[in-house]
C-alpha cells in the first residue's frame, strides 16, 4: 500500500499538506488502492507521509462527509463499500450540472484556446487506447470535463461536481477498460466537443446525457462481477430500467 500512496502523493505536488493528503487518500479509495472494508490507521498514514496526525484526522472527516469512509468511535476508520444509491444520486446531480455547462458553452461560445485544449485532450486520450494507460486516461478524462466547465466560466459548478461525484468516480475507474471501452468514451467526448464547437446546445446536451448515462449500462455488470465491492442494500430502479437509456 505504501508505495502506491507515495506515488499518488507525487502526483499532487501543489497545495498545502492538508489538501494533498486529502486528495491522495481520496484517489487511493477511488482507484481501489484502499479497498472497501479496509481499515485505515491514522498513525500509519501519518508515518507514511511524515506528517502529524492532525491533517490525517481532518482528511478522514472530509472523506467521511463524502461517503468514502466510516469513522467508528472506539473501533477505527474503514473504507466503505460503493453505495449503489449514492452512485445513482451523484450521476443525477452530475448530469444536471454538466448539461447546463455544455449548453452554456455552446450558446456563449468558448475561446479558441479552450477549444484547442479540449481537442488536444481528446488526442492525448486516444493515445491511451492501445497503451494500457488506464490511470492516464482517467486523469485526462477528468481534465476534459474540468477544462470544459472552467472554460465556460462555471468554476463553481465544477467544484460542486467534484464534491458529489466521489462514489461515482469509483465506478468510473472500475469500469475502464473491460466494461466500458476507452474508445467509446473518447467518441462521446468528441460528440460533446462537436456540439459545443458548432454552437448547437441541443446536440451538446444529448452528447453529455449519452456520456453520463453510460454508467447505467456498466453498473449492473460491475455489481455482478465485483459484488464484494458494493453495498446494494438501498437500491432503486436505474434510469435505464425505468425509462430506457437514451442518447
Amino acid at each position: 500500500m505504501t508505495p502506491s500512496l507515495l506515488a499518488l502523493w507525487d502526483e499532487q505536488p501543489e497545495g498545502n499538506v492538508r489538501q494533498r493528503l486529502h486528495e491522495v487518500l481520496r484517489q487511493s479509495i477511488i482507484r481501489m488502492t484502499l479497498a472497501p472494508g479496509q481499515a485505515l490507521s491514522e498513525k500509519e498514514i501519518a508515518d507514511t507521509f511524515t506528517v502529524s496526525r492532525q491533517p490525517v484526522r481532518e482528511a478522514f472527516i472530509r472523506l467521511s462527509e463524502a461517503g468514502l469512509v466510516e469513522v467508528r468511535p472506539q473501533r477505527g476508520t474503514y473504507v466503505v463499500p460503493i453505495s449503489h444509491a449514492a452512485v445513482m444520486e451523484a450521476r443525477f446531480v452530475r448530469e444536471a450540472l454538466e448539461v447546463a455547462v455544455a449548453r452554456s458553452a455552446a450558446e456563449q461560445g468558448l475561446d479558441a484556446s479552450v477549444l484547442d485544449e479540449l481537442h488536444d485532450l481528446i488526442a492525448r486520450q486516444k493515445r491511451c487506447i492501445d497503451s494500457d494507460a488506464h490511470d492516464r486516461f482517467y486523469r485526462l478524462d477528468e481534465d476534459f470535463h474540468r477544462t470544459l466547465a472552467l472554460g465556460a466560466g462555471h468554476d463553481a459548478a465544477w467544484r460542486v461536481t467534484q464534491e458529489v461525484k466521489a462514489q461515482l468516480d469509483r465506478v468510473r475507474y472500475l469500469s475502464v477498460p473491460d466494461t466500458t471501452p476507452i474508445a467509446k468514451l473518447i467518441d462521446q467526448h468528441g460528440a460533446i466537443l462537436a456540439g459545443v464547437a458548432a454552437g448547437d446546445a441541443d446536440a451538446a446536451e444529448r452528447a453529455v446525457k449519452a456520456h453520463l448515462r453510460e454508467i447505467l449500462r456498466s453498473l449492473p455488470d460491475l455489481i455482478a462481477r465485483f459484488p464484494e465491492l458494493f453495498d446494494i442494500a438501498s437500491t432503486r430502479p436505474t434510469l435505464s430500467a425505468a425509462q430506457g437509456v437514451t442518447a
